[in-house]
């Protein structure tokens, strides 16, 4: 008999809080499917009366703490003996799991787990959460003994799990109550089942093709399919022109009531300054936030028609078109989307877009970065790019300039800017290694508050150990792709059990080896 328990991902969704700007909504509830299904072994039962109810009472303690993350929670009872244990497989199944917890409530044999590693795909993560902080020897019995006898099959699962092929994710050991590395682990896993259940059910719209030369982009959809469990939707610009086109022409006084809507909801949620120092910078135009507002709002409706969940794109279209107006003029409505829990990655970064949508479903921003000049007098290197940033992660009001041309790419229009939030960081670039195989490059940093350029692109300080020339060799030399995502807090131990789970080789470079 399973239980099925339904939480919001209330304020654990809302992890990021601005105080001095305001707050893009998220589109959608951080959700995930999680199972948990407790071991032990029926002789026990008959032997030592009391003890299953017991287990029973262990078992509730934990379902309840991980009802607490903002995941939908399924209960499948005890598994005791083979034949429970083989029964459980087709309900498991039909809930459509993303991750599996095996709570080892007392010794079970490893026949009562078997089946769950030969038929589930998902990640399975051992839990032994001992109740008592020691037994009490003096006066210990069989029954004290057994329960707790949270460890004592761990090793014989795992082994059985490597021996099937298909090795546990993890292994939590702590106590039940008072542990809060244990239970920062189990948090841990539920973020990551988050990001695993959005990924699998995503579909990421692809339009154009890769900025020329930019080979260290290239990347086959059929392997970010396999990998990650999207759908890649190939997607043409002219499926969005349609949209743009029949929002008319501000400056000719058409005056949709869509795009005036999204001027409204952009001057409120940006500042636009008056230039400082770059000549290609001015304040922002009525025409460059009227065509930001029509070409947001185009976006949202092709986004809409195709059911996407992320989008990444790189088009240029013949010089003073209106495909080209529109295409190069995404940013602003690209920004809003990205916060909103929606991946836009420019330059036909697919890789990128996919790390940029495992940091929004980690709940810590999801920025579109690269690397620009180093700071030797501070010890830090600017970490930014232009198009799409999480504005939700900005330390103050994000900023709008007109820009007369876009550095490196045909076009002019709005760009964001601002700094991102000061404090811990995290960042990943999903690099492709000579395999074909994908792999995790992480680093842990921190934000320092202090000037930006003020271009109309997002940057901020990043000071990254031991320093920075050391520390950007090293990641170089681990070959990512030049993009990359940035988020707050440090969260390399997510990133990690994310790779596990999809196996895919992660290094932290900024670990001490």
């Amino acid at each position: 008999m399973k239980r099925i328990f339904c939480v919001a991902a209330s304020a654990f969704c809302c992890a990021v809080v601005l105080a001095d700007s305001p707050r893009v909504e998220r589109r959608r509830p951080l959700t995930a499917n999680v199972g948990v299904v407790s071991v032990g072994l029926d002789t026990y039962w008959k032997q030592c009366p009391g003890l299953y109810e017991d287990m029973l009472k262990k078992a509730a303690v934990f379902e309840k703490r991980i009802e607490a993350h903002g995941v939908k929670v399924t209960s499948f009872g005890i598994s005791d003996n083979p034949e429970k244990a083989a029964s459980l497989v087709p309900a498991m199944k039909a809930a459509d799991l993303d991750l599996l917890f095996i709570d080892m409530v007392t010794y079970a044999t490893s026949s009562t787990f078997a089946p769950f590693v030969r038929e589930l795909k998902c990640p399975i993560v051992l839990v032994a959460l001992q109740p008592d902080s020691r037994l009490d020897y003096e006066h210990a019995t069989i029954y004290k003994q057994l329960y707790n006898d949270d460890l004592c099959s761990v090793p014989e699962f795992t082994g059985v799990a490597i021996r099937y092929g298909r090795p546990v994710a993890d292994v939590i050991i702590g106590q039940l109550d008072g542990d809060a590395k244990a239970e920062e682990e189990v948090r841990q896993w539920c973020a990551v089942a988050h990001v695993l259940h959005d990924l699998r059910r995503a579909r990421i719209g692809l339009m154009g093709h890769v900025l020329e030369a930019m080979y260290d982009m290239q990347v086959d959809p059929t392997s970010v399919s396999r990998t990650f469990g999207c759908h890649v939707a190939l997607c043409e610009p002219d499926e969005i022109l349609p949209f743009y086109r029949e929002l008319g022409n501000g400056e000719q006084g058409t005056g949709n009531s869509e795009v005036e809507k999204m001027k409204k909801r952009i001057l409120e949620f940006f500042d636009t300054p008056d230039p400082v120092s770059d000549p290609w910078t001015e304040k922002l135009t009525a025409k460059d936030l009227d065509v930001a507002a029509r070409a947001a709002v185009a976006l949202e409706k092709f986004i809409a028609k195709r059911n996407l969940d992320g989008f990444a794109y790189y088009y240029e279209g013949e010089e003073g078109s209106q495909t080209r107006e529109l295409v190069t003029n995404f940013i602003v409505g690209n920004s809003l989307l990205t916060a909103a829990g929606f991946p836009m990655c420019g330059e036909f970064d697919l890789k990128n877009c996919i790390a940029m949508m495992i940091f929004d479903r980690l709940d810590i921003g999801g920025s579109f970065a690269e690397f620009h000049p180093i700071d030797f007098d501070r010890g830090t290197v600017l970490v930014g790019h232009d198009g799409p940033h999480h504005l939700n992660i900005a330390a103050k009001k994000p900023v709008l300039r007109s820009l007369k041309k876009y550095h490196g790419k045909p076009g002019s229009g709005a760009g964001v800017e601002f700094n991102i939030k000061e404090g811990p960081i995290t960042m990943m670039s999903i690099g492709l290694k000579a395999d074909g195989s994908f792999k995790f490059i992480v680093a842990e940093g921190e934000s320092l508050a202090g000037p930006i350029p003020p271009t109309g692109n997002t940057t901020t300080p990043g000071k990254f150990p031991p320093d920075v020339c050391t520390f950007l060799r090293n990641w170089s030399m681990e070959g990512p792709t030049h993009h990359f995502a940035l988020g707050i807090g440090h969260h390399a131990a997510e990133l990690k059990k994310l790779g596990r789970a999809l196996g895919i080789e992660t290094v932290v470079v900024t670990e001490e080896k």
